[in-house]
């Protein structure tokens, strides 16, 4: 009777070496194939057909056969670290990485940006956020410190991943980066919206700089840019951070920390 755990053991994972990889893991004995064939289709299906509905734009443009050799490959070779249903398309992005430090031949190379994508979508829909800035929405936003909404994410990629798809996909990434805005709406609607160089670098500022006042952080962006204007481009900045206001990107400002 000791020696049941082990053998139990052991037999689990002769097992599941079997449905992660059939072909390279037989089968522990004493299991009828017809069985384990019901097991192997149904746990790869519910990989496959949750990570179509996480990733539907790389399932397009890779084919049904290459999409499913893919998650074939993730299924047989990552080792996920989480129970969670929601964390399988962070674990598929981590997957990703993995595979391009090792220069898996025949991967559109924007493929790691693509995911990440489609995945943060997906991150920010599930976001649990509290808001902790203590904004007064009609406050000024060149004297007081612009507070930013927790859910309004800035993004950067090399390739122009909102555009790519089975009809466009591009060999080189262009010249310049693409800057997206990503954002939640109170009743949950996520929109992905693109920025200029100048509003981008002014939502990263107000995420790394949040005690600065409205006029402070234009006047740095201002000397970043290389601006001899600095009031005009402050003035321009104002008319920038009310847009946001409007949108719901900046919540509204917080008392300045004057020791700044």
């Amino acid at each position: 009777m000791a020696e049941a755990p082990d053998r139990l053991r052991a037999q689990q994972s002769a097992l599941t070496r079997h449905l992660r990889d059939p072909q390279a893991s037989p089968a522990p004995d004493g299991f009828e194939d017809r069985r384990l064939q019901i097991y192997r289709e149904l746990l790869f299906n519910n990989i496959e057909g949750l990570l179509s509905g996480n990733f539907p734009v790389i399932g397009k443009l890779l084919g049904a056969e290459t999409w499913k050799a893919l998650v074939r490959d993730f299924y047989r070779d990552y080792r996920c670290h989480t129970p969670l249903f929601p964390e399988i398309a962070r674990e598929f992005l981590r997957y990703l990485e993995v595979r391009g430090e090792s220069g898996r031949a025949g991967d559109p190379p924007f493929l790691q940006e693509l995911a990440h994508y489609e995945w943060v979508e997906l991150a920010l829909q599930i976001a649990e956020i509290d808001d902790e800035t203590g904004a007064d929405a009609s406050g000024n936003l060149l004297d007081g410190a612009p507070a930013l909404s927790p859910l309004a994410w800035p993004l950067a990629y090399a390739w122009p991943v909102h555009r790519i798809g089975p009809d466009f996909q591009p060999a080189e990434p262009p010249a310049t980066p693409t800057l997206l805005l990503l954002r939640r709406d109170p009743d949950g609607t996520v929109h992905f919206s693109e920025l200029s160089p100048l509003a981008f670098r002014l939502i990263q500022r107000l995420g790394e700089s949040p005690q600065l006042t409205g006029r402070d952080q234009l006047k740095a962006l201002a000397a970043e840019a290389g601006s001899s204007d600095v009031a005009g481009f402050i003035e321009q900045g104002a008319a920038l951070l009310e847009q946001m206001r409007g949108s719901g990107v900046v919540l509204g400002s917080r008392r300045a920390n004057l020791s700044a």
